[in-house]
């Protein structure tokens, strides 16, 4: 009977008298284990993220966007106030325009909306100094963490009572492009919220609803706000609205955007997955190369074990144990390696770019499953590599090994 302490033993002997060769094959095993630790935890940190981030920007928030030709009007309202389940409908107005700052120019987004439901819909949303803006102070704002304070010293630029310059441009009758410019003055400051995928309260100045038309000059609503009782009602909502408005109208749904994510998400991990494999094949190929050319050497060696009583079980474990402790160093070197690199391709972010460029940072996602995968996939591919040459080794007659030169 031979204890796991002696094939242990054995094995890290073996491997000590052939260095180079057995440095060469972990090596090639660390491969696969630090792909596959450091492309999963990163893609599913920022997808878990983006899941969080649209999540937090309302579970129970469903938007309507006019396509094509179309207009709201007051009658699409009430339709939809009709609905079983809808708790608050809001139109809003809203521009991309160009902040002036004492830093410089600064890209923003402006929404004229009742901001009470805003605040209610996104309940990350919280309001650090100052307070709303009322429903009849036109130019009275509230404005994004990112705009009253310098992205990069965080100092102060506005005070609640200062003005800002917004300047944007909108399209008058025959194509006409006209350039407008409108002094805001800040009511209150909301708190850092963090990089959003479509939103970023960070660069956003909300306006009463009345701004819309008295201030920024617009004469059709940009989309309508629905509020749904609890996120029980979205999807029932969601499919009543398509129905109702067809093509005239786009309905996006928040937790519908955080399903697409986590399906996006779970196929970039298969294929991370199914990448990695490919590795872990050439890693097999590799241990298996050593082990058959390792078993040749120690033909002579293996015939004297057999002749003094191993039998092919043992033999064939001693082979065994050898590939599995190659395996087991070359996956912990690819593990604690891939961790490293997770947070080093992590730490850069990424930005994404539209009216407003939005950059986001998210640490790896390291789970127990995830190393616990990696490692029982790396002992399987341990395992497959020196079956064969193990099974070949308990077969050698000891007679034959004993004369082999």
């Amino acid at each position: 009977m031979i204890l796991l302490s002696d094939l242990l033993r054995y094995s890290i002997k073996a491997l000590t008298e052939r260095k180079f060769r057995a440095v060469l094959t972990i090596v090639g095993i660390a491969i696969g284990p630090l792909a596959l630790v450091m492309m999963t935890s990163v893609i599913s940190g920022y997808s878990n993220y983006v899941e969080q981030q649209i999540m937090g920007l309302g579970q129970n928030l469903i938007v309507l966007y006019p396509s094509g030709d179309y207009h709201f009007s007051q009658k699409d309202i009430d339709y939809i106030e009709s609905l079983d389940g809808v708790e608050d409908v809001t139109p809003f107005y809203s521009i991309s325009g160009v902040a002036k700052t004492p830093r410089g120019e600064k890209q923003v987004v402006v929404y004229a909306v009742d901001i009470n439901i805003v605040l209610k819909a996104l309940s990350g949303l919280k309001i650090g100094e100052g307070s709303v803006p009322s429903s009849t102070d036109v130019t009275g704002a509230l404005v994004g963490y990112k705009i009253a304070y310098d992205e990069v010293t965080g100092e102060k630029i506005y005070d609640v009572g200062d003005a800002i310059q917004v300047v944007y441009t909108r399209v008058k009758e025959a194509g006409r492009i006209e350039v407008k410019r409108v002094y805001v003055r800040i009511v209150g400051v909301l708190e850092e919220y963090g990089g959003a995928p479509f939103l970023s309260p960070d660069n956003t100045i909300f306006l009463p609803y009345a701004s819309g038309r008295r201030l920024l000059g617009l004469s059709d609503w940009t989309g309508i706000l629905v509020l749904a009782k609890s996120p029980a009602y979205v999807d029932k909502l969601t499919k009543e609205l398509r129905s109702a408005f067809r093509n005239s109208a786009d309905i996006i749904s928040f937790v519908e955007i955080a399903r697409v994510v986590n399906s996006i998400t779970g196929a970039m991990n298969f294929i991370t997955f199914a990448t990695s494999l490919s590795a872990f094949a050439v890693a097999a190929a590799g241990v298996a190369a050593t082990m058959i050319t390792s078993v040749i050497e120690r033909t002579r060696e293996i015939g004297v074990l057999k002749a003094l009583g191993f039998t092919d079980g043992q033999v064939m474990a001693m082979i065994l144990s050898e590939g599995i402790v190659m395996s087991l160093i070359g996956g912990s070197i690819g593990i604690v390696l891939g961790m490293m690199g997770a947070h080093v391709l992590a730490s850069r972010g990424f930005t994404i770019r539209g009216a407003v460029e939005i950059h986001i940072y998210a640490p790896p996602m390291i789970s127990a499953e995830l190393i616990i995968r990696t490692i029982l996939i790396t002992i399987g591919i341990g395992i497959i590599g020196t079956i064969f040459p193990a099974y070949r080794a308990a077969k050698i007659p000891p007679a034959v090994a004993l004369r082999y030169e």
